[in-house]
């Protein structure tokens, strides 16, 4: 199947894949050939694809659309995990620290779980 990955800055990838593991916000999910048309929304995560080349990327949010013939990934910010650095990181959860202080209600959930989530992929990639 077709694995597309954008992120604003640049195209990361474009590669035939046989499965895509992807950080989906309600949960992780695998996607293969013949999968289901699905829409996803990304949580900060790890993304693996699996085929002749393997990669695995840092993804911070977005959005998976998912068909028969493939699967393209709009990411919020996306990078190599060889590239992600404890410094890129910091800079990241230190916005998401910020979010959570000035955030109330149910906006505060959100980005209490968001923070939560940077740390989880922080500590992965340690």
């Amino acid at each position: 199947m077709q694995f597309d990955l954008v992120s604003p800055e640049r195209r990361l990838a474009s590669m035939e894949a046989t499965s895509v593991l992807i950080p989906g916000t309600e949960g992780d999910l695998t996607v293969m050939a013949d999968h289901a048309p699905t829409i996803s929304t990304l949580r900060p995560g790890i993304l693996k694809v699996e085929g002749a080349e393997a990669a695995d990327y840092v993804v911070t949010g977005g959005f998976a659309e998912i068909n028969a013939a493939g699967v393209t990934v709009l990411a919020e910010m996306a990078v190599p995990v060889a590239e992600a650095g404890g410094d890129m990181l910091d800079g990241i959860l230190d916005g998401a620290r910020a979010a959570v202080g000035k955030a109330e209600g149910a906006a505060k959930d959100i980005a209490d779980k968001q923070l939560a989530d940077l740390e989880a992929l922080k500590a992965a990639i340690a």
